[in-house]
């Protein structure tokens, strides 16, 4: 009798999640359905609704473009606690994700080049994202699918600028880091700088990427540290720095080819500028990395250690004043904009 029971309820939970999905995908007033699912909701039954969610995604709005929004009359602020975050959500790496996909599914709210500002309020900061990148197209698929329905969420009026290194040589990644912040603001006011790894997305939207008063470190638990702080000193993965801020350091340093050590200095430059760095609580600041390998060409560097104890001699002279690049190629999709750089690697 209770296998009856069972089977009777379980049926009946898969055709009200059905006829859920029916609703979101042909009611008129729905407006974004998120991708990253709250994790309560999806350990019940991950199976059926994480393939039913797969075809819900994004709904098709009214479209408010930017030159719209600035020509009708003035909007509020939005509210310093945005009010549709959800909390934890489900991150999960295995599903394979095609760039058009990720356009189809999350790409109806944005602008060309990975563009987007809150429709209803007037957004509490200007945030440009900056990726470094190199071969890591996968990554990239996964990252763009998950960041952007958060970034949607936080109320941010912001773009997502992928800085993609041209050729095979030692990969830089603190540089990339620093010409993202120059090329960013050749094209809008940008008031706060997210600088992330491609291979790091945030498990609880209310981790806001806004900047503060201080340096502000965001992948404070990861999961391939168990969830635990590496060092008091971390600086790596995601990092926030408002513009004042990293002028202020003279940004990265350009000398730390391939892997390790930038993000020590970049600590360091912080420190020794009177400044201290804050992160948000751990019980939210939690991110899943995509696993992989070691980059061909982005080698540890045992060099790289030796320059973050020099970071004193260093900082008036290397850094953004002392950048020297060539942009390769500039494109713009809708989802991000890509510049290809010649990094001058030696």
């Amino acid at each position: 009798m209770k296998e009856k029971i069972s089977s009777v309820l379980a049926l009946s939970a898969l055709f009200t999640l059905t006829c859920f999905a029916v609703f979101l995908l042909h009611g008129k007033d729905s407006s974004l359905v998120f991708p990253s699912v709250p994790q309560q909701v999806v350990k019940s039954n991950r199976s059926v609704f994480g393939a039913m969610m797969d075809h819900v995604w994004v709904k098709k709005t009214p479209d408010v473009s930017m030159e719209t929004a600035a020509t009708s009359e003035p909007l509020g602020p939005c509210p310093d606690t945005p009010p549709s975050l959800v909390g934890p959500l489900l991150v999960e790496f295995e599903t394979k994700r095609s760039l058009e996909l990720v356009r189809k599914q999350v790409g109806s709210l944005l602008q060309q080049g990975g563009r987007y500002r809150p429709p209803n309020c007037t957004a509490r900061q200007k945030v440009a994202v900056i990726v470094p990148f190199r071969n890591r197209s996968q990554h990239l698929n996964h990252w763009l699918y998950y960041l952007h329905p958060v970034l949607m969420r936080q109320q941010l009026d912001y773009g997502v600028y992928v800085i993609n290194q041209d050729g095979d040589g030692a990969f830089n990644r603190a540089k990339l880091m620093n010409i993202g912040f120059n090329e960013s603001l050749k094209e809008y006011d940008y008031d706060c700088f997210a600088f992330s790894d491609v291979d790091l997305v945030p498990i609880d939207d209310r981790n806001l990427y806004r900047c503060s008063d201080h340096p502000r470190h965001l992948s404070v638990a990861v999961d391939k540290f168990n969830y635990i702080l590496s060092s008091k000193t971390a600086f790596g993965g995601v990092s926030l720095l408002t513009q004042q801020q990293f002028l202020k350091v003279n940004g990265f340093s350009n000398t730390f080819w391939g892997w390790g050590g930038e993000d020590d200095d970049l600590y360091n430059r912080i420190i020794h500028r009177g400044m201290s760095i804050t992160r948000p609580d751990a019980q939210i600041a939690k991110y899943k990395m995509i696993k992989h390998g070691r980059d061909l060409h982005n080698e540890v560097n045992p060099e790289n250690a030796v320059k973050t104890q020099k970071t004193a001699e260093n900082i008036d002279t290397d850094g953004l004043n002392s950048l020297n690049f060539t942009v390769k190629e500039i494109m713009k999709d809708v989802l991000y904009t890509l510049i290809s750089v010649d990094v001058r690697s030696p």
